[in-house]
């Protein structure tokens, strides 16, 4: 398998495919860089070289017990980036997987990016406080963390449903779907996934938003369950210089798989503008 081993000695797995200006992609929670095959596919049929990695703790990297934060998932970014040799990326970071991005501009600057593309990301911060009222309460992420512990198995398959909006009246989600969720999310440790959702709700990523300075799309399905829209994406869009911005009425968290089609010529086109 194509790894790297990072400064602390934990090997992270990734996919290199295609050739052709480089976009790199963060995968969200609890999944890994499988969720991104149909994009990786699609930009390679078009012209591009395409790389995703599993988070530390994610798919088949290893389960390290400690840095399960986001300045230990930026920092592997980074040492993936720096170990090839990549200039010229656009970024694309889903759900944590923006955060994880977020934090990489905060943590290594810009100097090897071109584009940034943020989609149902957690930025700017989720959990409800004094200076974020509209957060996420805290109990809602206690809650995860003792449902992941009590029966990781069941909380995987009741998570997929609002991640993909399979509760909504008339929605066409099929059950392979919500089934490979379950798979893909069975392959992150426990510690590892348990650890993460204090990464991705109690973050604040405000300073890192700040210090983007290069061509950003913000895009967000208005009925996202998981990363409510009005917290995350309209926040980050007036914290970023001259972000753009991309709202699908209706759909949800997953919509790289539910509407694939839809978001990968968007995807293309922001690659091509």
């Amino acid at each position: 398998m194509p790894t790297i081993t990072t400064k602390d000695g934990h090997e992270i797995y990734y996919k290199d495919w295609g050739t052709g200006p480089v976009v790199t992609f963060s995968h969200g929670w609890p999944l890994n860089s499988d969720a991104w095959g149909v994009q990786m596919n699609f930009l390679v049929q078009n012209g591009f070289r395409t790389i995703a990695h599993d988070r530390r703790g994610h798919g088949k990297s290893a389960q390290t017990a400690t840095r399960n934060d986001m300045d230990g998932y930026a920092d592997d970014l980074a040492e993936l980036i720096e170990a090839l040799d990549l200039h010229g990326i656009t970024m694309v970071g889903h759900s944590t997987g923006g955060g994880e991005v977020a934090r990489y501009i905060g943590r290594h600057g810009t100097g090897r990016v071109a584009k940034v593309l943020l989609l149902g990301a957690v930025p700017p911060v989720m959990v409800q406080s004094e200076a974020n009222p509209e957060g996420l309460p805290i109990g809602v992420f206690d809650g995860l963390r003792r449902d992941i512990i009590a029966n990781r198995s069941q909380f995987y398959k009741d998570f997929a449903i609002p991640f993909y909006s399979a509760n909504r009246p008339n929605a066409q989600v099929p059950q392979s779907l919500l089934d490979e969720f379950w798979l893909l999310s069975m392959q992150a440790g426990l510690k590892n996934a348990h650890d993460c959702i204090a990464a991705f709700s109690e973050t604040d990523f405000t300073d890192d938003l700040g210090r983007f300075d290069v061509p950003t799309l913000i895009v967000h399905g208005e009925d996202d369950q998981i990363v409510p829209i009005h917290d995350s994406a309209h926040k980050a869009a007036k914290l970023i210089r001259n972000a753009r911005t991309l709202y699908y009425p209706g759909l949800p968290h997953g919509l790289t798989a539910t509407h694939a089609d839809r978001f990968n010529a968007d995807l293309l086109a922001f690659l091509k503008s």
